[in-house]
């Protein structure tokens, strides 16, 4: 924008009649307060004199305007799913989107200027004589139509000064305003005014508040909308429409007119702004997010690289895993099966669901909790809860990667005990029973507890912690000879990573929230591209998931099938506190878990089998809709370690 967008006006006058003028204009208005008539009189003396030079010297610890050829506002970050659909915008005390000036409608530009600051550009920073015709044009229209302190004066009250009303701080602005024009173009001035201007409801800026009034960029506002906009600077929350539309439109009436009265508009372009209805937007500072447990989840992940004056303040632009479709698909999926699980009289409090995109470890969709609203706790990622026996494909890998078993190898399901300090140790299985000589295929397809304890002294229980270790699991291990039972707390989010892994067949990489982030000028600030490395032994990852597929076949896991090849283990604890579902196609691995916060037992017959399995199957039936059907690899084609 450059001054010929506007009519040309006669500059304010620059000469030693300054203090008669004011003195003129005094007898005009009448009456008005001695602290009004000595600031203005001090200010016209100094100019007059020349004693503004003298003045700047005595401000020598007045900040340098220098600084905001580097300066950056705070700026509102945003959270979009992977597809770019907004589900959050992240900020402290300011909501604020950063606009270039020529992304900024001409009607709200001429509007500003006419109703703050008309003679904007024709002065140098500080205007007196304006002073004297606001308060003129003010007395005389009952109203407030124009501003008394320039653009200029108030961008750099707002950013360098106290809101004090005092001569000095009114002195100490017109010295700063002076310098800045030295320093800055007009437009660069009016572009740093519009970014940072308050315009009510804990929105700052141009553009986030065109968002939230009018629900559109600040590029297309009307006539009609700039007006009403521009009419809020001077008290925002009082003026907006939303708290008082007639209000509002009473004060847009004002700046149109001051716009008419300028030659800015023709009457008819008024008459046709102040006729027309305006469809009021919604406050956007206070949206919740769409997805709240994902939103959290990022933000913490952001904090940890960022920190957290960045993330609320540095107008990031951040592309998340999450496809929001399918999230909500889980958070369906997880109150509808707790209001069933309610109705049966199941005594669940909780459930958390965890999906990932074995190809790329993406987080699809997580759920902390049934109802964000009630319990912001996030069980998905926070909570260390027993996985019991959808630990066990931890156990079978190790044994498979050793060389020694194989599916079909023979395992004893007989009795046996294990020194454990003082005391031994005897693993008994779910329904007491022993069966004998089976094959490990079988041990794992009925979750025998036995085998898994014998296979996990066989590869050693430290083994079984490193493998974890490089499946992603950070939670604290202690080599227990139960630690094949799952005698461990681990997250929903470590197990859905873990199986994920599985699913590749052994290809890993960091889990995440983040695909990538930048910055509002759209350099890249983070980029998790995914760079998978081959950590597992193929064979074995294949032969496992070949038994896997049995759980769900003919095993525990019957009601989780989905009509396609898929592979899983259901966890549940002996005393019935923590039931699992953990299972994967080659698209997709979930984790779901169901319990109490306080730990209390859900009662007798709570199995993953029963409870948690349905519900994996529930999401992923909804969730693999438009997805082909697609096979594992078999162990045979890989070689054998």
């Amino acid at each position: 924008m450059s001054t010929n967008t506007y009519p040309k006006q006669t500059a304010a006058p620059r000469s030693n009649h300054l203090t008669g003028g004011v003195i003129k204009f005094v007898q005009d208005v009448g009456q008005i307060s001695v602290a009004t008539l000595l600031g203005t009189t001090m200010l016209v003396s100094s100019i007059a004199a020349g004693g503004l030079v003298g003045l700047a010297i005595s401000f020598r610890n007045l900040p340098d305007v220098r600084v905001l050829r580097n300066y950056l506002p705070s700026e509102t970050s945003y959270v979009y799913d992977i597809n770019g659909t907004l589900l959050s915008s992240l900020h402290d005390e300011a909501n604020r989107e950063v606009v270039d000036l020529n992304e900024v409608s001409p009607h709200l530009k001429r509007a500003v200027l006419a109703i703050e600051d008309s003679y904007f550009y024709s002065h140098h920073g500080i205007n007196p004589s304006s002073v004297g015709r606001a308060l003129l044009a003010n007395v005389q229209a009952g109203t407030t139509v124009e501003g008394g302190s320039t653009i200029t004066m108030q961008l750099v009250k707002n950013l360098f000064l106290t809101p004090e009303q005092a001569i000095s701080r009114k002195v100490a602005e017109a010295v700063l305003s002076m310098r800045l024009e030295q320093i800055f173009a007009k437009d660069q001035i009016l572009e740093m005014y519009l970014n940072q201007v308050y315009w009510g409801h804990n929105t700052y800026g141009v553009e986030t508040a065109s968002q939230s009034y009018f629900n559109k960029p600040a590029k297309d506002l009307t006539l009609a909308e700039a007006a009403m906009m521009a009419g809020l600077i001077q008290a925002p929350e009082g003026f907006s429409p939303f708290v008082d539309y007639p209000l509002a439109k009473e004060r847009q009436a004002t700046v149109l007119a001051r716009m008419r009265q300028l030659g800015w508009i023709t009457p008819e372009e008024e008459a046709n702004a102040k006729a027309q209805p305006l469809l009021v937007g919604e406050i956007t500072s206070f949206r919740t997010s769409a997805a709240p447990y994902v939103t959290e989840a990022v933000v913490q992940e952001l904090k940890e690289i960022f920190g957290n004056d960045a993330v609320l303040k540095g107008g990031m632009r951040v592309q998340t895993t999450v496809a929001l479709d399918m999230q909500r698909m889980a958070e369906e999926t997880v109150q509808r099966n707790h209001a069933a699980m309610r109705a049966r009289g199941i005594r669940a409090d909780q459930m958390a669901l965890v999906a990932i995109d074995p190809r790329t470890h993406f987080v699809k969709a997580m759920v902390g909790g049934v109802d964000y609203e009630e319990s912001q706790f996030n069980r998905a990622v926070q909570a260390q809860r027993q996985p019991g026996s959808s630990f066990k494909p931890f156990v079978y890998y190790a044994a498979f990667a050793s060389g020694r078993y194989t599916p079909d190898s023979i395992i004893q399901d007989t009795p046996a005990s294990y020194p454990d300090g003082y005391q031994y140790y005897s693993p008994r299985n779910y329904d007491g029973s022993f069966m004998g000589s089976i094959p490990i295929r079988k041990a794992l397809e009925l979750s025998r507890n036995v085998p898994a304890v014998k296979l996990g002294q066989s590869v050693g229980v430290d083994r079984i912690i490193e493998i974890s270790r490089l499946l992603g699991i950070e939670s604290p291990m202690e080599p227990v000879i139960s630690l094949p039972l799952g005698a461990v707390d681990l997250t929903p989010m470590e197990m859905a990573g873990a199986y994920a892994t599985f699913a590749s067949n052994g290809w890993y990489s960091d889990p995440t929230f983040i695909v990538q982030v930048t910055d509002s000028n759209g350099n890249v600030l983070l980029d998790n591209t995914p760079k998978p490395q081959l950590i597992l032994d193929p064979w074995a990852t294949a032969a496992l998931t070949d038994v896997l597929q049995g759980v769900i076949a003919r095993g525990t896991g019957t009601a989780a099938q989905i009509g396609r090849p898929a592979a899983g283990k259901t966890g549940t604890t002996d005393s019935q506190r923590d039931v699992w579902f953990v299972g994967y196609v080659p698209q997709l691995s979930t984790a779901i878990w169901v319990g109490n916060d306080d730990y209390t037992p859900m009662g007798s017959g709570a199995t993953g089998g029963t409870y948690v399995a349905p519900v994996w199957r529930d999401f992923m039936q909804r969730a693999l809709v438009d997805v082909p059907v697609e096979g594992f690899r078999s162990p045979s084609e890989f070689a054998k370690p």
